[in-house]
């Protein structure tokens, strides 16, 4: 097939906000019961695409918008033509933030589009670097009791997890303790990450990192707001030589990836595929990563992430998070676990392997739109 014969005929967006499994979540900066997901839906020559992003209901106007004036008619195989189209039809709406969402929601799904086309998985057209990627268990809220966040994060271990992460920041007081909690709980079966959101200030930070690296925490991140490059470069600089700072899941647009690299504000950078402008800036990202000589670590969004980041050299692992695995497993058909701690794309299946259940998520739809209209 060539790219004559596909061009995109229909769109459909779907706005979801699913609750928590708790009354309420929290880490070191926010508090949430529930969880938006937006959904595109692209179809070309009686094929249909899937992406998601996870945003707040607003972005689904969005996204109908850019499909509207930026997709419909074109063909889905000229991503990098579309990619651009997005871009300049955002200018002056302002391109970070929830704008960003819908775009990567958009691109995913022409991504996935395109290899259901070719009836190929997105692995295959993306280029193989390995079969499966490390999985890091995530979740370990401050809103957890310390029962709650023992089970989950030993729980975790036990499946095979080899690195689990937890919240921290809340209560700054109290974060040494719950750390020290979770290590004697673990006995080592799986290394320690912990994740401030940028709830410290510097100073605070810099002490952290030094109690944290004596109990034997590999992974800080976030430890000041992402915003502050010089911060995060201090800590780069002056924590324990064993311990990676990492940041990035709120790179929105290429150049914020690049600063925090040019700053040598991260020792890993992180990236989130339905943030920063879906898989063409993922991979734009990763391919940067391996140029400048840091390794990128995916942010949330498992199913997805997976196949991306087998397809990256830079890539070293994928954040398991619990809010979004939860979800994916309860709204997608082929949504990915850890096997033996990794997350192995499925090869049987085209595009990104995954299929919608709109049944299963009408319960939860606040918005929902097509292009054109039915």
């Amino acid at each position: 097939m060539n790219s004559s014969e596909a061009p995109i005929l229909s769109g459909r967006v779907t706005a979801l906000r699913i609750p928590t499994d708790n009354p309420e979540e929290s880490d070191g900066t926010a508090v949430w019961d529930s969880t938006g997901v937006l959904i595109v839906e692209l179809t070309a020559a009686n094929r249909t695409g899937l992406g998601f992003s996870y945003t707040t209901t607003p972005a689904a106007l969005a996204a109908k918008d850019l499909i509207e004036k930026a997709v419909l008619g074109k063909s889905a195989f000229d991503i990098p033509a579309i990619h651009s189209a997005l871009d300049i039809q955002v200018r002056n709406w302002g391109r970070p933030g929830l704008v960003s969402t819908a775009i990567s929601a958009v691109d995913t799904c022409i991504w996935d589009l395109k290899a259901r086309l070719l009836n190929r998985p997105l692995l295959t057209i993306l280029g193989k670097v390995r079969d499966e990627i490390p999985a890091y268990g995530s979740g370990g809220f401050t809103s957890y009791t310390e029962k709650q966040l023992l089970e989950q994060l030993t729980g975790w271990a036990a499946e095979g997890l080899r690195s689990v992460k937890m919240k921290i920041g809340r209560d700054p007081s109290q974060d040494v303790a719950r750390v020290a909690s979770v290590q004697n709980a673990l006995r080592g079966s799986s290394q320690l990450y912990v994740d401030a959101n940028g709830a410290y200030t510097r100073k605070q930070a810099l002490q952290k990192a030094r109690e944290f690296a004596g109990l034997g925490v590999v992974w800080f991140e976030e430890p000041v707001t992402s915003d502050d490059r010089v911060g995060l470069h201090l800590l780069v600089e002056h924590a324990p030589p064993l311990m990676n700072i990492a940041a990035g899941e709120y790179c929105y647009v290429l150049d914020d990836a690049r600063l925090l690299l040019e700053a040598q504000a991260v020792d890993v950078l992180q990236a989130d595929v339905t943030r920063c402008g879906g898989v063409t800036n993922f991979l734009k990202i990763g391919h940067l990563c391996e140029t400048s000589h840091f390794p990128l670590s995916a942010h949330t969004s498992p199913s997805v992430h997976a196949t991306l980041c087998c397809a990256l050299v830079s890539a070293i692992n994928v954040e398991y998070f619990h809010d979004h695995a939860r979800i994916e497993q309860m709204i997608l058909d082929g949504a990915l676990r850890p096997v033996n701690g990794n997350l192995r794309p499925d090869g049987s299946r085209a595009g990104l392997g995954l299929e919608f259940k709109r049944a299963d998520a009408e319960k939860f739809q606040v918005f929902s739109a097509c292009s054109p209209s039915d």
